[in-house]
């Protein structure tokens, strides 16, 4: 009688970091389909088993065994004070690269200056537990209640300050509110159970997880560079080429020539190829890359 195959339990979080999160996953190998009548999508790899969990939550599943692992972010394991295991962090948002941040705010009119200036004041967030631990490292008293949504709008009639979630800040601009303070700077993190990070099976299949995720992430920086040059001129080239180690240098089938390639970051392409095209080089290509594994 065949023995069940082992599977590894992941919590992808449901919302806002959904559609960046199986866009990650898909780089890193792992096609996931998602229906809306489920919270238990596919992917194609039968040692794995989805599920759809709101991020705030993820951390809790996780610590408590019902997860082996999951993706979430490091505002979640704080707020909820769970004790798991950090694999990995992942630098993705769900608009940009950048950290998002949790930020004090008030109304630009607002005599609010400083953390200080909320003693006796109220507060609205949805990180309640952040916003109380802050507000007592800085000695101030002030009542902190839950926000269901819409915080940005009640900071004009409802409360004196709110404390929300931003990425570029266009949100808080578009409803005239002026930043006191960020309390915490959050990125997402791949987190394990701890009971799950001491099976030897469950931990190597997590070590690949984050592993072929890191490896796409680095990707989405940068391109590859392909281009022929004289021999002569090599060394020139070679001066000004920048390279994770060094570039690969092979022989043509023509007499004198070499090819070169090289990875590097994308934002300078557009710099750099000229610079190539004037040291001698030509053919040059450029390509995307699915994964860098350092």
């Amino acid at each position: 009688m065949k023995k069940n195959k082992p599977v590894l339990k992941l919590g992808l979080p449901k919302g806002s970091l959904e559609r960046a999160t199986i866009e990650k996953m898909a780089k890193a190998g792992f096609n996931i389909s998602v229906s809306e009548r489920s919270y238990v999508p596919y992917v194609d790899d039968e040692e794995l088993e989805i599920r759809l969990i709101r991020a705030q939550e993820v951390s809790r599943y996780v610590e408590h065994g019902y997860l082996d692992c999951g993706i979430t972010g490091h505002d979640w394991i704080q707020e909820n004070g769970s004790d798991v295991h950090e694999v990995c962090e992942l630098l993705f948002s769900k608009a940009t690269r950048q950290p998002a941040r949790w930020v004090l705010a008030v109304p630009e009119s607002s005599p609010i200056k400083s953390v200080k200036d909320l003693d006796g004041k109220r507060v609205a967030t949805e990180v309640v537990n952040l916003t109380k631990k802050y507000l007592r490292e800085h000695g101030v008293r002030a009542d902190v209640e839950f926000s269901w949504g819409a915080t940005e709008v009640k900071a004009h009639e409802l409360v004196d300050a709110i404390v929300e979630i931003t990425e570029t800040g266009s949100s808080l601009r578009a409803n005239k509110l002026r930043v006191i303070d960020t309390l915490l700077v959050s990125t997402p993190r791949l987190i394990a159970n701890r009971a799950s990070w001491k099976d030897k099976w469950k931990r190597r299949k997590i070590e690949t997880l984050a592993l072929l995720l890191q490896g796409a992430l680095e990707a989405e920086a940068k391109v590859g560079l392909k281009m022929n040059i004289a021999e002569k001129n090599l060394a020139k080239l070679l001066k000004s080429l920048p390279a994770l180690r060094n570039p690969t240098v092979s022989k043509l089938s023509q007499p004198g020539w070499v090819a070169v390639e090289t990875i590097i970051d994308e934002h300078i392409v557009r710099e750099l190829i000229p610079q190539l095209k004037s040291a001698g080089a030509e053919g040059i290509i450029e390509y995307p890359l699915n994964k860098v594994v350092y």
